[in-house]
Formats: C-alpha cells, structure tokens, sequence
C-alpha cells in the first residue's frame, strides 16, 4: 500500500512576497514529480484566513485551497510566508495578526515548521522561535533581535534549524531551505535531482553566508573606498597593509584608517581578511586544489593561517567545509 504524501501547508496573507509561497512550493513539486509514483511525495496546500484571493506584493493573486481555522489533521510540514514594506523610505517586516493568532495554536500540531524570509517575525511573534537560533532576510534581522531578544538572531547563515524549527534568510533562500527539507525526508539523490531539474545550485547550503564581503559594504557610486573595496578583490594575495592601501589614496594611515570605518563600518584589517576568506571559500567549493594553493590564491599565506580563519570566523576546518559544502 503506497505512503500518503508528505503535508505542507504554507500560510499567506495580503502582500506577501510571491515566491516565498511559490518557491517553496515548486521544490516539493518537483521533488514529487522526480520521486516518481512509487515513492511519497508532497502535498502542498496554501492556506489564508478567509481561504479567497491574495494578492501578493507583485500583485499577482494567489487562490487558497483552504482557511487557516480548515487546517486539521496531520501538517508534517508547516511553513510560514513573508513579506517586507518598503514603503515611505522605511523597511517593516509585515506581521499579520490572524496568522500570528493562527500559528499559535497550530504550529504546536505540526511535525515541522518553518519561515521563509520575514515570515520569521510571525514566528517570532507568537514565541516559537524563544531561545533558539534564527535568521531571517539580512534587511530586518536588527529589529528581529531588537523586538525579541530571546531569539538568537544571526543575519548571515542561509537557513537555520534548531530542532523541528527552521527559518531562513531572503525570498529564494526559501528554496534552498526546502532542498535541505527534501534532503533529510528523502535523502540527498532526490534532492540533488530535484535541483538538476531546477537548475539550482544545489551546494547552497545552512551555514553559507547570504551575502557576499563586498555586497554588505556597498559604498555609493565613485566613491574611493568603493574603488578600493573593488580593487582589493584583484588583488587579494598581494600587500594589503594599512599602509599599503592608504599610501595608494595617497592618505596617512590615520587618516585613512578613519574613513574606511566610516564608509563601511570595520576596519581595513576586517574588511581584508574577510573578503580573503571569502575567496578561499569559494576555492574550496567550486575547485579541487590544494589548500596551500588556496591558502596562497587567497592572500591567507599559509595553511596554518588559513586554518586560524577559518575556525575563529566559521567555526570548521577548511577541511570540513570542503566536505559540507
């Protein structure tokens, strides 16, 4: 007698960001699709309070297939949308109040939940992410932490799991959280087939950054730090110093060392080993050289420099992230 599929329901509300309900949902589709009719696959149901029309932040409308309150039986899989207002200049999380109500009593039921981008917040704000590690999109995560300090917010990761709960970071982010969710109900086979089938990067994974050095310090157009920050990526193995890099915009070290925090908000040393970091990560995920090679390619030096980064910044050994990722 074959399985019953796997459950998902994902709540929505007016505004939501369109692929975080759509992204999702094509990746459990397709998982099922590639599954084939011998193996169970997913059921995926959108569910909103009145169970009519959505009309989602790109105004496409989204039709539900059922009430919030119609939500019953077994969910193995509940997942929580998002959506952002950018509207008057400002950056809200949107947190609707039927769905934060709803999930109170309904999340509890569930085998495993999860939020995709903002939708954090929701979870936030009916206590199901208390005293646990979260992440959300890069955009609120302080006032993910400033509203809930109980929630243990880290803005870099990709996604996060803490036990049955998940959360990731922005809009496609929810893509990849629910490769990782076909991985561990189905195993990696499926999950890498399913993102052949997608075109998707399927190495992206919880612990990568969700955004690049350069990308988080982003200074305006012309500006010489932003020349710098672009020519530093060029030139990672050579002299980075201080000295190097004030004497190149003909600056003293003091005072260039003030205007590069000012504009980005670390330090020249920070900001240079970071992005060396980077470009060693990249070397360990996309290539098959050696790690004095990387270690080399990257500016880092040496293996046993190398090594110290990676462990006081990601917490692993270049080895270890080689294998994960």
């Amino acid at each position: 007698m074959p399985q019953p599929p796997h459950r998902v329901v994902v709540a929505a509300f007016p505004g939501v960001e369109l692929l975080d309900v759509t992204g999702p949902a094509e990746v459990f589709s397709v998982a099922t699709r590639v599954a084939g009719s011998d193996r169970p696959g997913y059921l995926v149901q959108v569910a909103t309070a009145d169970g009519g029309p959505v009309a989602t932040s790109s105004g496409v409308r989204l039709l539900a297939d059922l009430t919030l309150d119609a939500v019953d039986g077994q969910v193995d899989t509940l997942l929580v949308s998002g959506a952002i207002d950018l509207s008057g200049g400002g950056v809200a999380p949107v947190v609707d109040r039927e769905v934060t109500d709803w999930l109170r009593t309904a999340a509890p039921r569930a085998h495993r939940i999860g939020s995709i981008c903002a939708g954090a917040h929701l979870l936030a704000a009916a206590g199901l992410l208390d005293d646990r590690p979260a992440t959300t999109h890069w955009l609120t995560a302080a006032r993910l932490a400033a509203e809930h300090p109980r929630v243990r917010v880290d803005s870099d990761p990709i996604f996060v799991r803490s036990g049955r709960v998940w959360t990731c970071a922005g809009v496609t982010s929810g893509m990849d959280m629910a490769l990782a969710m076909v991985a561990e109900d189905h195993g990696q086979a499926l999950a890498l087939a399913t993102a052949r089938m997608m075109v998707m990067y399927v190495k992206r994974s919880g612990g990568q950054s969700q955004f690049s050095v350069p990308l988080s310090v982003q200074t305006d157009t012309g500006d010489r730090i932003d020349e710098l920050r672009v020519w530093i990526a060029e030139h990672l193995p050579g002299d980075l110093s201080a000295e190097a890099l004030a004497s190149r915009l003909n600056l003293s070290v003091r005072h260039f060392s003030r205007l590069f925090r000012q504009r980005t908000g670390t330090t020249a040393a920070a900001y240079v080993e970071a992005a060396r970091l980077e470009a060693a990560r990249r070397l360990l995920e996309e290539s098959d050289r050696s790690l004095p090679e990387i270690a080399a390619a990257s500016g880092l030096g040496s293996v046993e420099t190398l090594h110290r980064s990676f462990q006081r910044r990601l917490g692993t050994t270049p080895a270890e992230y080689r294998r994960r990722f």
